[in-house]
């Protein structure tokens, strides 16, 4: 590899590990691959970023969005979760993981959500509408009062989650019966 090239990449891991940023602003930035160990974000906006296999071990995310961004191997448990807001808006999300935290008023609104986990995790209040949640996982999952009005492509089991005026839309409402062994006409 070219010395010039490792210096760069050596430079960019630099810049953004064991940093404190704030009311900051990120736009087109390609930060795949990237260490954000024991950094803190606060009311910092991630704007067409590609935030792919990003180390987040002990970062802080405080007030920050994520939008129209590229969102690969993303796993929020490792971040520090003392005051963890998050927002997404019009992002590809795809295996990442948001399970067993505090999520509540979470956007993730116009975003396609694949193959992700949410299992255990409280979206009270969250928004997934118009989101496609292809092959995510909702298990043992609190979705009060969440909206997926227009959302599409998602497998929630009534029986292993909890929903208490959660927002559907039909025709896709109709997808809470796969759980159940009956056939409509």
């Amino acid at each position: 590899m070219d010395m010039h090239i490792m210096q760069k990449q050596y430079l960019l891991v630099m810049e953004y590990q064991n940093k404190e940023f704030e009311s900051q602003t990120f736009k087109d930035i390609d930060l795949s691959g990237i260490s954000f160990k024991n950094s803190k974000f606060i009311d910092c906006v991630f704007e067409e970023c590609n935030l792919s296999n990003v180390d987040l071990d002990n970062t802080r995310f405080q007030d920050t969005k994520f939008k129209n961004s590229k969102i690969l191997g993303f796993d929020l448990t490792k971040c520090n979760d003392f005051i963890l807001t998050v927002g997404f808006e019009d992002s590809f999300i795809s295996l990442s993981v948001f399970s067993h935290l505090n999520l509540e008023n979470t956007n993730f609104s116009n975003c396609q959500i694949y193959d992700c986990d949410l299992v255990n995790t409280n979206l009270t209040n969250a928004n997934f509408e118009n989101s496609d949640l292809k092959n995510s996982l909702f298990q043992k999952t609190n979705l009060s009062f969440a909206s997926f009005k227009n959302a599409k492509n998602y497998d929630i089991d009534p029986n292993n989650n909890f929903l208490r005026k959660t927002i559907f839309s039909v025709p896709e409402v109709i997808s809470l019966l796969n759980g159940f062994d009956i056939e409509l006409d």
